[in-house]
């Protein structure tokens, strides 16, 4: 299931999310050699990732910076970047260029400490954009909770491309971090889910003193849970596949 699209155009062109986007992509084509040689990507990585188990006896506190802008591959990359790039946009809107850049980069470093929280012990190096990008997710939740999110939709063979409110799509994922986190206390791994849990709800509590000086539910009201835009509309094909009957 991915967002590939909202139906909600911002009322001004958000410069901030086209720059951290660039910049994500800049910064991971820098280092992009490196993955051909192990031992120096992971010395990389030890210098600029976060390591919860650094920052506990070193320090090493600029990593929760450095870290939102690294990547551990095209596929996290583009995913990353396909979040923003459908979220930030109208969130950049509602807050401003300059507020929207400071909440995103708060996001990102409180969704590192979460993440050093969960594990402050941890020698695994941590990248990627996905805290700072969870808290954007959280912020558009609690403003436009009703706002309609096309998700491509893949079962085997079966792609289908389905609108649905952004409660649903975003309190989903919000739940599979939740159990994607459980899960790391169990034995699982790989993902820092707490990270992303963290950031979703950092991401909403930073976004609340704005709703509130928007009205609060007034506000929801008034734009009934959407962008206060006029809504995009999309034609959508129907996909046609034939039955095929079985022979006994």
């Amino acid at each position: 299931m991915f967002p590939i699209r909202d139906h909600n155009p911002s009322g001004r062109t958000p410069y901030v999310t086209y720059v951290l986007i660039v910049a994500n992509i800049g910064i991971f084509l820098s280092y992009w050699p490196l993955f051909s040689d192990p031992y120096s990507l992971n010395l990389f990585y030890v210098n600029w990732a976060m390591i919860p188990a650094k920052i506990v006896h070193g320090g090493a506190y600029e990593t929760l910076v450095s870290s939102m802008f690294l990547h551990g591959g095209w596929m996290h990359l583009a995913g990353n970047m396909l979040f923003l790039w459908v979220f930030g946009d109208n969130l950049e809107d509602e807050m401003g260029h300059l507020p929207y850049l400071a909440f995103y980069l708060s996001c990102g470093i409180g969704a590192g400490l979460v993440q050093l929280a969960s594990e402050p012990y941890s020698l695994v190096p941590t990248v990627g954009a996905s805290g700072a990008i969870a808290g954007v997710m959280g912020g558009y939740l609690l403003l436009y909770p009703k706002a309609k999110v096309d998700i491509l939709i893949i079962l085997i063979y079966i792609f289908r491309v389905v609108p649905i409110p952004a409660w649903l799509m975003l309190g989903v994922w919000f739940v599979f971090q939740l159990f994607g986190g459980l899960s790391m206390q169990t034995g699982g791994g790989g993902v820092a889910y707490w990270a992303h849990a963290g950031g979703f709800v950092i991401g909403v509590l930073l976004t609340l003193p704005l709703l509130l000086r928007r009205g609060g539910t007034r506000f929801w009201n008034r734009t009934d849970g959407h962008p206060p835009h006029p809504e995009t509309r999309y034609a959508y094909a129907r996909t046609h596949i034939p039955n095929v009957k079985r022979k006994r």
